[in-house]
């Protein structure tokens, strides 16, 4: 899979968007409620209104790339804001679009202590 750079910033679009938006729709709306440049390099992750659903946006140097993600069973995890923007980390963006909690991450171990 193609993936941003490290440096790059991810951010979420708090509340729900209307899923039936396209590059011109999600880039309109990232100008206007993020007052953000949509062809800055960031991503910028969107959720639809029953929460299986995400779209994200991401302008690679070249063009827009426009990532799709509905999830079969289950919801995305989403901030309780209904408007603005939260910044994620690439591991916290992986385990979002994995369907895991990214918001509290527990360890399936805990490492012992030296003796």
């Amino acid at each position: 899979m193609i993936g941003p750079p490290t440096s790059t910033r991810v951010w979420i679009v708090a509340g729900h968007t209307d899923m039936r938006k396209g590059f011109n729709g999600l880039s309109a709306m990232v100008q206007t409620a993020l007052e953000a440049n949509p062809f800055c390099g960031h991503v910028f992750v969107f959720r639809g209104r029953r929460g299986d659903m995400l779209k994200v946006l991401w302008f690679d140097g070249q063009g827009l790339l426009l990532l799709a993600k509905r999830l079969e069973r289950g919801r995305f995890v989403w901030p309780q804001a209904h408007s603005g923007k939260v910044s994620l980390t690439a591991a916290q963006l992986s385990m979002l679009l994995e369907g895991i909690d990214w918001r509290m991450p527990t360890r399936t171990d805990q490492p012992a202590l030296a003796a």
